[in-house]
């Protein structure tokens, strides 16, 4: 391997092609050995300490180059010790993504050819290739819009953004684009307390402020159509301009799914955007036990779902659906001369559907992972997640004092602990402790949440390297710490004890 040099005596040239295969294979090699020897790592490093992940790389930028081999070496020495190992199968926590070999190598892929998805004659079989796997991915969720708006984007919070700025381009009244906010009616949106952050984010970023994200607190996890029907009606008598309500298909916190037929109805009557949040919901559809129960989005106005959630992708993939032609063109389109074309439909100018004009190829990596799983097999890869939450599910149940915090037919499982001896203070001290020491022992790795007003362990199971002894694992975990903090009660050493009735 040479020094960076390419091989010519300057230090003016790429490697050669042949360099660029050994170390291709080189690094290959090591994820090879990687992923064969998982189960034998921990899902996250034992210490989290700034001081000490963060050591190594400190200090100047070397003025000579360094060799790949010896970068392998420093970056499986330094770095991979301090990663959280998102691709683990013992990972649980947040919602449980993962990257698949066919769209880690349409990666690799994406960064070679590193073109700019911006204007048609920029990347034109690019551009081809975002607008099919956008139509794949709208089937998969049931959209049938055939003249939607729709764009990839780097993930849930910014589709959600880009679709109130629609809402608000289409709402009228105000010219939106050319005066901003200046003078403005004063605009509300809707959703629950279960919903997620983003919305609030969007609201900062677009004028509207969180005081008037109206989040109607829900005690069973859904938004009630009846209350927003009532909210709606009283923020008008009080001269507010209702702009939208976004509704979810899958909560962060225990995987709710809102009744969203039910609230298009009063979006329809009250002439109000629907934005749904399928981020994490959207792509269960293929399952047919999940597609059973969820509600129907046609008539929603726009919807964002996540392959890198759901779909074995890796960061950062998003679609964001707009039912209505042009609306997301209408908002963001602004062509200066340096990037007019008279080549291709402008439909294809990927530029005009978000505030990105610099965009990566994201959507081989998708386009890959579509055709090298097919329905068939991402179905069968999806229904088997689902049988482990099944299995998980059921072993809480049999528990005396594990119960499940909200049931969902997504394979997100939530749970709280009930014992009449420790109060219901005492359960989420030994559930947060429990949590504790499940992430402290290394083979697993869950989240939590607080739900109807309790600590609730949050396991999130989709890794496409998830088996039913992982589950085993965790579940023996989750016994093996209940059983040490319980020790801890009973020897009165543990401030567990201070909590009992």
């Amino acid at each position: 391997m040479s020094d960076g040099t390419g091989g010519t005596g300057g230090s003016f040239g790429d490697w050669a092609p042949e360099e660029l295969r050994d170390a291709g294979i080189a690094l290959l090699d090591r994820l090879a050995a990687h992923f064969s020897s998982l189960d034998t790592q921990r899902v996250r490093p034992e210490d989290l300490s700034e001081e000490r992940i963060a050591a190594p790389f400190r200090g100047p930028l070397p003025e000579r180059s360094t060799a790949f081999g010896e970068l392998l070496d420093r970056t499986w020495r330094d770095v991979v010790p301090g990663l959280t190992q998102w691709n683990h199968p013992g990972h649980h926590a947040y919602f449980s993504n993962s990257s698949s070999a066919p769209a880690m190598l349409g990666e690799l892929f994406t960064a070679a050819f590193n073109v700019n998805v911006m204007v048609w004659e920029s990347a034109p079989a690019a551009a081809a290739v975002e607008r099919q796997t956008l139509d794949w991915l709208a089937d998969l969720c049931g959209l049938d819009w055939p003249e939607a708006d729709s764009v990839l984007v780097d993930g849930a919070s910014l589709a959600t953004c880009y679709a109130l700025c629609a809402a608000r381009q289409r709402l009228g009244g105000h010219n939106w684009r050319e005066e901003g906010a200046s003078g403005a009616p004063r605009l509300r949106v809707y959703c629950t307390d279960q919903t997620h952050s983003s919305v609030a984010k969007a609201a900062i970023a677009l004028g509207i402020g969180t005081r008037n994200v109206v989040q109607l607190r829900v005690d069973d996890g859904i938004l009630s159509p009846a209350r927003l029907r009532r909210a709606i009606a009283e923020d008008r008598s009080h001269g507010f301009v209702p702009l939208a309500v976004v509704a979810n298909l899958g909560t962060t916190n225990v995987a709710a799914i809102d009744p969203v037929e039910e609230i298009a109805e009063v979006c329809g009557e009250e002439r109000v955007w629907l934005h749904v949040d399928a981020a994490y919901g959207g792509f269960w559809r293929i399952v047919p036990q999940i597609a059973e129960v969820l509600p129907t989005l046609a008539r929603a106005d726009s919807v964002v779902a996540n392959p890198h959630k759901v779909l074995f992708c890796p960061m950062e993939a998003s679609a964001l659906f707009v039912r209505h032609p042009g609306a997301l063109r209408e908002t963001f389109s602004l062509v200066p001369e340096y990037l007019r074309t008279t080549t291709g439909d402008d439909r294809l100018d990927h530029m005009n559907y978000s505030l990105q004009l610099g965009r990566q190829f994201r959507a081989l990596k998708v386009w890959w992972v579509l055709q090298s799983f097919g329905r068939e097999g991402l179905r069968s890869r999806l229904e088997h997640s689902v049988r482990l939450a099944e299995s998980l599910t059921a072993r809480i149940d049999e528990h005396p004092h594990w119960r499940p915090a909200r049931r969902s037919v997504l394979p997100l499982v939530t749970m709280v602990y009930d014992d009449p001896a420790l109060g219901a203070e005492g359960g989420d001290r030994l559930a947060a402790e429990v949590h504790r020491l499940i992430n402290a022992e290394g083979g697993s790795a869950v989240s939590h949440t607080r739900y109807q007003d309790r600590y609730a362990l949050r396991v999130s199971i989709g890794n496409i390297h998830t088996a039913h002894r992982h589950i085993e694992s965790l579940w023996d975990s989750i016994r093996r710490a209940e059983k040490t903090v319980l020790e801890g009660v009973e020897h009165g050493d543990h401030d567990l004890a201070r909590t009992r009735p």
